[in-house]
């Protein structure tokens, strides 16, 4: 049986009026992410390390920016679409490692949370999910909260 390793990652203006979403949740916090989506950006994040290993186009092919059918469209239900593409493909998930990149909110509060709502997504067990947070130090955008960003990192397994 044969692996394969695919890397996502995505990234996301803060704006004041929307929720904040990632990892399948909302939040609490004062901005969410801007985008033509939820703009949830770790499982942007994890779409496309999934679309990546399994060797099918990107996010954006699958739910381009430009199609206004999709405005606002949960990033929950395209994750089950880059889920049904994989297993279509002939894979099965074995593990997602990711990382949230953010001055604020702390994602370690909400760390489980997310865990099992990606694991229910995928239909594997929590344990073959991790997540973890860090900052920018202050640097660059993120570093100013202007932004959040993430990346992912998937195993496929042949079935």
């Amino acid at each position: 049986m044969s692996s394969r390793i695919g890397i996502g990652y995505d990234i996301h203006r803060l704006k004041k009026g929307r929720p904040l979403w990632l990892g399948g949740i909302q939040l609490p916090f004062e901005q969410g992410l801007d985008g033509h989506s939820d703009a949830d950006a770790l499982l942007h994040a994890i779409i496309d390390a999934l679309l990546g290993a399994a060797a099918l186009p990107d996010i954006g092919h699958y739910f381009p920016p430009s199609d206004p059918k999709i405005k606002n469209i949960a990033s929950s239900l395209m994750l089950e679409k880059a889920l049904s593409e994989i297993t279509q493909a002939g894979y099965h998930i074995s593990n997602v490692d990711s990382v949230v990149i953010a001055e604020a909110p702390k994602i370690a509060p909400h760390r489980d949370a997310m865990r099992a709502k990606i694991a229910q997504l995928l239909k594997i067990p929590v344990s073959s999910i991790q997540i973890k947070g860090k900052t920018n130090e202050g640097l660059d955008a993120i570093g100013r909260g202007e932004a959040i960003a993430a990346e992912a990192v998937v195993l496929l397994e042949e079935k």
